[in-house]
């Protein structure tokens, strides 16, 4: 009889136990932040879905076990450090970004909550991480960098133009500094084609580096890839290079839906995606300094015949059907 209460008691204890354990685990919501640099906008609203959709896929779903706290800088960058200290006084457990400028904002406000960039340049050149293989410290994730691409990019805009001869490079310092540039002076100096370097310092210098590069006659203009000039400065590019008639190449996919000529280069929405592995590996344990940063996996190569017909130009057949996308 006394072995029988024993273990019922026994019994008892490990019900209870195994019901508290779960109690526990269906209570433990996993906290992430996003930090934005720009604002709500419709694009960005759409990519973070991206990343939700895979959160949702490896089983972190909002409400239940997942909360995201977000906060945008609407195009302020003097609010991202106050933002960030927001986020860290609500202990997320994860600080998401699109770009290394505002990880190294992050990463000066935390050394211990993990950060992972869905979309940066060259995160070596501009110092956010020690290196791709090994990131150390508390940062890893995603680049757009993929430096042999900037090289390709020239010889399709000499395919699609071949006339040209000159061409304008639309940079920031941070482009500048990456190997993205070197592959596409050794691509020009095959081609025969002769270079002129715009560098911006700052968003705000397009206007007057444009007026000081048509000075120079070009014929045609290749944008370096980066978060800056795919993103802030997209839409004021295009204008531009439509009102000179300049048939231009860009460094990214984006420049092309909104009226741009030529984009060739990593598909975003795919990092958004696998944005969600990497918090995943996170939360289940790994350092980010453990965690390389990936470097894209998914290119396309996108022609805006509407925007060729802006400007006076026939795209060859040859290289309509090496086209991943034709907007028409």
């Amino acid at each position: 009889m006394k072995n029988q209460i024993l273990s019922l008691s026994l019994s008892a204890l490990l019900v209870g136990h195994s019901f508290l354990v779960e109690a526990q685990q269906v209570a433990r919501v996993h906290k992430l932040g996003w930090l934005e640099a720009s604002s709500a906008n419709t694009e960005v609203l759409r990519l973070n879905e991206l990343s939700r959709k895979g959160l949702r896929d490896l089983g972190y779903v909002e409400g239940k076990n997942l909360a995201i706290e977000y906060r945008y800088a609407d195009g302020n960058l003097d609010r991202l450090p106050s933002l960030a200290a927001e986020l860290v006084r609500l202990k997320v457990d994860i600080i998401l970004t699109t770009s290394g400028a505002v990880a190294r904002v992050a990463r000066e406000t935390t050394k211990t909550i993990p950060i992972v960039m869905v979309v940066t340049g060259d995160p070596v050149a501009d110092g956010t991480v020690a290196s791709l293989a090994r990131p150390g410290g508390n940062i890893t994730g995603l680049t757009i960098m993929s430096p042999e691409l900037s090289g390709k990019r020239l010889e399709l805009l000499k395919e699609a133009v071949p006339r040209i001869s000159r061409v304008a490079v639309l940079s920031t310092e941070a482009a500048r500094a990456g190997p993205a540039l070197k592959e596409v002076e050794a691509a020009a100096s095959a081609l025969r084609l002769l270079l002129k370097l715009v560098v911006l310092r700052t968003p705000s210098d397009l206007e007057s580096e444009f007026k000081v590069m048509i000075k120079w006659r070009p014929d045609a203009l290749l944008t370096m890839p980066d978060p800056v000039l795919n993103r802030d400065l997209r839409l004021p590019i295009v204008e531009l290079a439509t009102k000179h008639r300049l048939p231009a190449m860009y460094g990214g996919l984006e420049f092309a839906e909104v009226g741009g000529l030529m984009g060739y280069g990593p598909d975003i929405s795919d990092n958004f995606r696998r944005a969600a592995v990497y918090v995943d590996k996170i939360l289940k344990g790994t350092k980010p300094a453990d965690l390389p940063v990936e470097q894209p996996m998914k290119f396309e190569f996108i022609i805006n015949l509407k925007a060729a017909k802006q400007i006076g130009l026939t795209v060859p057949p040859n290289v309509l059907v090496r086209a991943d996308r034709v907007i028409r």
